[in-house]
């Protein structure tokens, strides 16, 4: 583990790989606090922490964990997309409302990214939703260097499509 950065209120944040036991309920808590995901998608960011937990580096997910002392401050969840050669999900990354615009996030998606080029990853993916309350999310991602490769209408909900950014890495 080593220094992500030095955050007041919060301490020394480290980087880790891999889930343990704690996270997957920090990792529930933390998705349903930035209060942008349906109960679903808790529960699924909740599911893929207790899959990764349970197979480790022989499954398919991998985390990328932002924790600070007293706390989980963010996370990514991301993998090889299967039947690709070198295209990767960035499955989810969730920063606490309380840490969001200090560069937490820019910097484990950096972390993230850095790790997905050195398993020969080329392109990594991300879905978002097209919302207007996802505009921030949207941003984030554009000021990251990713561009909307395509939006598919009513994907979600109806009236709620769906934006796929894409980054090239190499």
């Amino acid at each position: 583990m080593r220094p992500a950065l030095a955050l007041p209120g919060w301490g020394e944040l480290v980087l880790r790989e891999g889930v343990e036991p704690g996270d997957v309920r920090a990792i529930r808590e933390l998705v349903a606090a930035t209060g942008l995901f349906s109960p679903a998608e808790v529960e699924i960011a909740a599911e893929l922490a207790q899959i990764a937990a349970r197979e480790g580096e022989a499954g398919d997910y991998r985390f990328l964990v932002a924790r600070a002392p007293h706390a989980l401050a963010a996370y990514t969840c991301y993998g090889h997309i299967d039947g690709t050669r070198s295209s990767f999900d960035l499955y989810w990354i969730a920063v606490d409302p309380k840490l969001q615009g200090r560069g937490l996030g820019r910097r484990l998606l950096a972390a993230t990214e850095a790790r997905v080029a050195r398993a020969g990853g080329r392109r990594l993916y991300v879905d978002t939703s097209a919302r207007p309350d996802y505009a921030g999310t949207r941003a984030f991602y554009e000021g990251a260097g990713y561009r909307c490769e395509a939006t598919l209408a009513d994907y979600y909900a109806p009236g709620d499509a769906k934006a796929i950014y894409v980054k090239e890495l190499a």
